[in-house]
């Protein structure tokens, strides 16, 4: 059974120890930033990318609702200014740098920041080099660590940033209902933007679930049919990539409730319904990864108890053919001494009978053995 590739686990970028409240230091290592743009109502929309944040589109007349959607956060200028634009707190900004937040739901006076989780393509074959094909289930051939990026969405009265940390999103749907004139996204606000962003993101662990549940139910059937010393990796591995989903959902699950539960003037009541709907697949999620953990973490008992049951029966057939060797071999060893005075040595027939008494000896045996149930299909 082939082993996981290893995968060193990423570093979140952090403020530096000591650092004033609201510090936004730029990360070496982050993606390059670029800004996409869609400004849309019922009857218009207007899409496209741009280079700084003077180009963003007005919001009035047919452009009911502004998204911007900044991907990579290497420009700490850029994330600057659009924080100015926007007049965000550096406290969220800071929160939009530093990715190793948990989802959560901040209230502040001019829009509510959200911060969620989606999980990431798997990394690049290590043999190869060569990224994994973006599917619609980009998962299917997951064999790396999972992993799992940060979105955080601040949603005003007729705005929505994300801010995410590389290209690549589950965001797609969500663009192409934005394409199709008459449809609800066109026609709500913000919020209900906000909405089906989030919705996306955690619909996105729908297809991963399914693959970690094929391979827990693969290494179920092999573990007792056919136990190895090599599945312990294996589940090792699943064991940790659910702890990252989990992770990942279970605070999402809190950040829901929160809006579900708390007044909001930028959520209004019909779009809390659908946001009820998100908050039931988090749950739904939530109780497939606490099954998933269950059966891996029993997945480790069945395997030690398989590949020791396995040892013991190779250990049973070695002492029965031992203890049939025993007598025939005490009695070899008797009539190969050499002295002169053993009366058997001069029998014409010595050979033969000491030949015969040992065949009578291993059938009796082995007749003994089978009926104390010792080779497996006696009566004990």
């Amino acid at each position: 059974m082939k082993q996981f590739k290893k995968h060193k686990r990423k570093k979140h970028h952090r403020s530096p120890p000591g650092a004033a409240p609201g510090t936004i230091t730029a990360d070496p290592d982050a993606q390059q930033s670029s800004i996409e743009v869609i400004a849309y109502g019922p009857d218009a929309l207007h899409q496209n990318k741009i280079n700084t944040i003077e180009e963003m589109p007005a919001r009035a007349g047919a452009h009911r609702v502004l998204w911007i959607n900044v991907t990579g956060l290497r420009d700490a200028e850029l994330i600057q200014s659009i924080g100015r634009k926007f007049n965000l707190h550096p406290l969220a900004m800071e929160d939009i740098v530093n990715t190793h937040q948990r989802p959560k739901l901040e209230a502040y006076p001019e829009y509510l920041f959200i911060v969620t989780r989606m999980p990431v393509n798997p990394p690049p074959d290590e043999g190869t080099g060569e990224a994994t094909p973006n599917t619609d289930t980009p998962w299917a051939t997951h064999t790396g660590q999972l992993e799992t990026e940060q979105v955080a969405i601040c949603l005003g009265k007729d705005f929505v940033l994300t801010f995410q940390e590389r290209p690549g999103d589950v965001f797609d749907p969500v663009r192409k209902r934005l394409q199709a004139e008459g449809g609800r996204l066109r026609a709500n606000g913000a919020d209900y933007l906000a909405y089906a962003l989030i919705d996306a993101a955690v619909d996105s662990f729908f297809p991963l679930m399914e693959v970690y549940g094929e391979k827990v139910e693969d290494l179920e059937q092999n573990v007792v049919q056919k136990p190895e010393f090599g599945h312990i990796a294996y589940i090792h591995d699943l064991k940790r990539d659910l702890l990252t989903a989990r992770r990942a959902v279970w605070p999402q699950r809190e950040m829901l409730n929160a809006v579900i539960r708390d007044e909001s003037p930028f959520i209004g009541h019909e779009t809390k319904l659908f946001f009820r709907d998100c908050y039931d697949h988090t749950i739904q999620l939530i109780d497939m990864i606490e099954t998933y953990r269950e059966i891996a973490s029993g997945l480790i008992d069945i395997q030690l108890s398989s590949v020791s049951n396995k040892m013991n029966e190779v250990m049973k057939v070695l002492t029965i053919i031992a203890t049939i060797f025993i007598p025939l071999t005490f009695i070899s060893g008797i009539y190969g001494m050499n002295f002169e005075d053993m009366p058997e040595l001069h029998l014409r027939y010595g050979y033969p009978a000491a030949l015969a008494a040992m065949f009578v000896i291993a059938f009796a045996l082995l007749i003994w053995f089978r009926r104390k149930g010792w080779l497996g299909d006696g009566q004990t």
